[in-house]
């Protein structure tokens, strides 16, 4: 039986796709966009958080958890080495039992198919009307079996499938996975690969090439394409207006359209719980400027939201 590693399961979210969804969070991503998130997703494997609000600073981890070199120091709990290197980790029963507010938190579950299957058919009289269920992550092609695997299943059980997704793997993946899709969401980040491999790890080729194929050879499928503005990436026109270029060829298509998403820092948190510094520092992104460049998105490309 197949097994993937989520690390959130969202009900009754309007921002996944049409209607109501239930979103499956995948843990793992081969990006490392600076602005991400999501940054709990970023890792393949299970990691410690620690929400500093909800923390008696009781100690209780500490003393139960010792041998996991669990410790608190200056008001805040700690653990792995000065590298930030972290060996094993405690189980979620281990920790369950050490945290009475669950302020310490395992990031990062194994499910099997059926069992999320068994969770959607619970919840499928609430979406059923309108949404249905959307992959997420992390990135959900970088467990492709798991994936293709639960979305097939839930088509055979009635439920709409959407996914949000880089688009990169190999195209086999992407096809594989495309099959059993109805609402497909993807990033255009930027058309320049150096641009795109500064910001993000990865140069995108790949990825721009799997949009293009995916938009010839999967005709029937709805596609929302997203760009999100970031301060000093492509919060320009020029790198607005080659995105538009880039998608120009199937503007005519009515089951496409292509989003916008201002930037924002409601990740922040995420990364002070996993003791990891916010890479994108204070930047901002005025809603003058965020306006100003959907403006001319619209002028290049005619299905803009």
């Amino acid at each position: 039986m197949k097994e993937g590693i989520i690390t959130n399961i969202q009900h009754f979210s309007l921002e996944d796709g049409p209607g109501i969804r239930t979103v499956i969070f995948f843990k793992g991503c081969p990006f490392r966009c600076k602005w991400c998130a999501n940054p709990e997703t970023q890792k393949f494997h299970p990691e410690l958080g620690w929400s500093k609000g909800s923390c008696l600073k009781c100690g209780s981890c500490v003393k139960q958890l010792y041998k996991y070199n669990i410790s608190l120091k200056n008001e805040e709990v700690n653990w792995g080495d000065k590298s930030g290197r972290v060996g094993s980790i405690p189980s979620s029963d281990e920790v369950e039992l050490a945290c009475p507010t669950k302020s310490l938190h395992i990031i990062g579950k194994k499910y099997k198919v059926s069992e999320l299957i068994d969770i959607l058919i619970e919840q499928k009289p609430f979406f059923d009307d309108t949404g249905g269920l959307t992959l997420s992550g992390g990135e959900p092609l970088a467990q492709p079996e798991f994936a293709e695997a639960l979305l097939k299943k839930a088509h055979e059980n009635g439920i709409r499938t959407a996914i949000e997704t880089t688009s990169y793997a190999e195209w086999d993946v992407v096809e594989g996975i495309a099959r059993h899709i109805d609402y497909y969401m993807t990033d255009i980040k930027a058309i320049d690969s150096e641009l795109h491999e500064k910001w993000t790890g990865l140069p995108n080729q790949r990825l721009l090439i799997n949009i293009e194929k995916l938009l010839k050879e999967f005709p029937k499928v709805h596609f929302r394409i997203r760009t999100p503005v970031i301060p000093g990436v492509n919060d320009n026109p020029e790198a607005i207006i080659a995105i538009g270029r880039f998608l120009k060829p199937y503007e005519n298509r009515d089951n496409l359209e292509w989003e916008l998403l201002k930037y924002h820092r409601l990740g922040v948190p995420k990364y002070e719980a996993l003791h990891r510094e916010y890479p994108m520092g204070k930047v901002e992104l005025t809603q003058e400027k965020f306006s100003e460049l959907k403006s001319v998105a619209s002028f290049v490309f005619k299905s803009i939201v």
